[in-house]
């Protein structure tokens, strides 16, 4: 500890990410990236002339990659901000929208299982917090986030909540805006390509609605650092205000011009899409053949238990054959594993080797 650290920092809980191996060999399904390259078109875009242009600041407003990921859900620019990744989207979010607010005074609401990412920046921006337990089978229920007096500093959950995989219709969603309409509610797309549907195209019809996004997963530029929100012009107008006390310049001129090469390249986002989710459901069959309950997974990974074996056990024996995949030790879920979509010959490899494992 650092006799230099405020109060505030030596209170902190950082987040974990999962492990980044140095080793080639290794086989990585604890990380939620995408297995296959970047579309060609996003990958072409390093030429000399843009190069010759990284002598000059970026568009601060990130204009063209507003517009075009705007269009893509029927929307106008005002509506769409870009960021460094959706974290830093998120993050924006939570200094812009959850603090004090007159009248509003009260926790802000997630998840009790969900990305651990958000007690961390409640915590950082002093955000009073609370979580809401899933149901016995891990179903989001958002009754309680309707209740009276709830979460009147705000709500913000994934869908698909992660690490479950478990989606929500956006009629569900819809109705929740419904009932608590001076309550900003953060809805996290992250992973929504993969079998989920958006709620972006509700942010005409509810301001109190932000919705994130990320490029990282389905469109396989996680190493790129490019997130989007969709809301309300009101909302957007806030995120930009805290992002241009922060850092006035989050995407550069290669991430934005790489990030709408890609989200115009729909053939691409498809193909790939439908590979991964056939891939998912092979290894869904799999593990259950295995002995282990897998959760519904409308995202590119998957939730798992195996009827006898502890996660952990299960977890590093798996990493003793090159194999990772996540694991969280916190009540209710230390038995299960998240298990990340790789290509179909890295998920033969998991499944031989968790037969090696269970002795099948």
């Amino acid at each position: 500890m650092s006799r230099f650290w405020s109060d505030q920092v030596h209170r902190l809980s950082p987040y974990v990410p999962g492990e980044q191996p140095k080793s080639p060999d290794l086989i990585k399904l604890n990380t939620n990236e995408n297995p296959y390259p970047p579309s060609n078109r996003a990958l072409a875009v390093l030429d000399r002339a843009l190069g010759e242009r990284l002598r000059l600041y970026p568009d601060p407003g990130s204009a063209a990659l507003r517009e075009l990921a705007a269009r893509r859900h029927g929307l106008e620019p005002e509506h769409a901000f870009a960021g460094n990744g959706s974290d830093e989207v998120l993050a924006l979010a939570f200094a812009a929208f959850f603090g004090a607010r007159e009248g509003f005074e009260g926790p802000l609401l997630f998840p009790d299982i969900s990305y651990s990412f958000y007690p961390v920046w409640a915590d950082f921006f002093g955000i009073e917090w609370k979580t809401v337990p899933l149901t016995d089978d891990f179903a989001l229920d958002l009754a309680p986030y309707c209740a009276d007096g709830a979460g009147q500093g705000g709500i913000v959950f994934p869908n698909p909540n992660a690490p479950t995989g478990i989606a929500l219709p956006r009629t569900r969603i819809e109705a929740l805006l419904e009932a608590v309409p001076d309550r900003v509610v953060v809805v996290d797309e992250a992973y929504v390509d993969f079998g989920a549907e958006s709620a972006a195209p509700l942010v005409t019809r509810y301001e109190n609605l932000l919705v994130a996004q990320s490029l990282s997963k389905s469109h396989a530029l996680a190493g790129l650092r490019v997130g989007l929100a969709f809301g309300s012009p009101a909302l957007i107008a806030g995120l930009d205000r805290v992002k241009s006390s922060f850092n006035s310049y989050p995407v550069d001129r290669i991430a934005e011009r790489i990030a709408c090469e890609a989200l115009d390249d729909e053939a691409w986002l498809e193909t790939t899409r439908q590979r991964i989710t056939q891939t998912r459901e092979w290894t869904t069959g799999r593990l259950v053949e295995l002995g282990f309950s897998v959760l519904p997974s409308s995202a590119n990974f998957v939730f798992a238990r195996h009827r006898e074996k502890p996660g952990r056990e299960l977890m590093d024996g798996l990493r003793a054959h090159d194999v990772l995949v996540r694991h969280f030790d916190k009540p209710r879920i230390a038995d299960h594993l998240r298990i990340t979509i790789g290509t179909d010959d890295e998920m033969k490899r998991l499944v031989s080797v968790l037969e090696t494992l269970l002795g099948t």
